[in-house]
């Protein structure tokens, strides 16, 4: 496969570069990606802008409740007002996020590699059933957990020999993914269960740190599932594994500049390898979460995923591929959610019930017209051999 672009007899890309722009390679054979600024030469304003646009147009409206709450407390407002700041829409918002930001920081990883995985979608999936089959069968939570978390990766392995090793197109090896494990988990379901859903297992308690546990709205922080706080564990360490390590700037640059990477001495397709297995793994850890959440699987339609994988996709380009980012984006669409499902037994705004669920993926659409442009890594998508010119 010949390089996209054209280089110099020195090996050095024509391109003009800025002083944060070039490789800057560590004694550590560590490769820094290059420059973040998007195609136009505009330094990421615009996609800022339009974060900006999002987060001020959130605070504002906001506010505008916040009045709405205090003068006319009976108000259409002010009730909607009390449903977005009460403990139970934090908790809940917290509760549905946990999938999607595991799905959304094992998508970061492989994309930042160079492989697209769009199969989010399908690795929760099969990880939610895998772990209440391997509860029902084991009797325990830890050993079902671990069991969906290996179902995922597994998944995830396939996944990265079909577009690593195979060269396949990772959008249609990614689909394919989702395709397999929508129809498989629920085809196991009603061969081992007589029918789409499982039988029902012990769910995860709750952690509760004393006193922290009774501040108001931020109470329902410090009294979670476990999976909550593995969850902000799991920002943090992706997030220093990304930017403070030698794997993560190995995951960079495989993304952005792979042939710079090989000859660093560094194998990209083992980087990538192992970033599209770190996908599985905490694809695995959302989609376990989210099963025990419940206690068991239910496989009708979209399945009990319901889309949270692609969710997952659209979060983190919000977050412009930054675990925080990813985090914050998920916060705001889970939220909405949590609101959605308050709203439904409410009635606040009187509108039928059908129309109040599309609350969240209306605000997914809005986002993407916003946000501007998120910069994907450069080499995303395209395949590469070692020694190739």
């Amino acid at each position: 496969m010949t390089d996209r672009r054209d280089r110099g007899t020195d090996g050095r890309d024509e391109r003009d570069r800025g002083t944060d722009g070039g490789d800057d390679r560590g004694t550590d054979g560590g490769v820094e990606t290059g420059s973040e600024r998007t195609d136009d030469g505009s330094g990421g304003l615009r996609g800022l802008s339009g974060r900006l646009w999002v987060a001020l147009a959130a605070v504002a409206l906001l506010a505008l409740l916040g009045v709405a709450a205090v003068v006319a407390p009976e108000s259409s407002g002010g009730r909607l007002f009390g449903v977005i700041v009460s403990t139970s829409t934090l908790a809940a918002t917290l509760r549905l996020s946990v999938p999607i930001v595991f799905a959304a920081l094992g998508g970061i990883f492989a994309e930042k590699s160079g492989v697209i995985n769009i199969g989010l979608e399908g690795l929760l999936i099969i990880s939610a059933f895998a772990a209440i089959y391997g509860t029902d069968v084991t009797g325990s939570l830890l050993a079902g957990f671990l069991i969906g978390v290996l179902a995922s990766t597994a998944l995830a392995g396939l996944f990265a020999v079909v577009c690593i090793e195979f060269r396949a197109d990772q959008i249609i090896a990614g689909l394919a993914i989702w395709l397999i494990a929508l129809g498989l988990a629920p085809f196991l379901s009603q061969v081992v269960y007589g029918g789409p859903n499982t039988d029902r297992v012990d769910t995860l308690g709750t952690w509760t740190v004393p006193v922290l546990a009774d501040v108001p709205l931020l109470g329902a922080v410090f009294d979670a599932a476990p999976p909550v706080y593995l969850m902000f564990v799991a920002v943090a360490a992706a997030w220093y594994v990304l930017n403070r390590t030698a794997f993560g700037r190995w995951v960079r640059a495989s993304g952005e500049n792979p042939r710079a990477l090989d000859t660093a001495g560094v194998d990209v397709s083992r980087v990538r390898y192992a970033a599209v297995l770190l996908s599985g793994v905490l694809s695995g850890f959302g989609g376990a979460a989210l099963a025990f959440n419940i206690g068991q699987f239910t496989g009708n339609g979209p399945t009990m995923v319901n889309g949270k994988g692609f969710i997952a996709i659209v979060a983190y380009l919000f977050g412009n591929y930054n675990p925080v980012g990813a985090l914050g984006s998920t916060m705001l669409f889970a939220g909405l959610d949590a609101v959605q499902l308050r709203l439904q037994t409410q009635q606040i705004l009187g509108v039928p019930d059908a129309l109040v669920q599309t609350i969240p993926f209306v605000a997914v659409i809005v986002v993407l017209a916003l946000v501007g442009r998120t910069r994907i890594p450069e080499a995303a998508g395209d395949h590469y051999e070692s020694g190739e010119e």
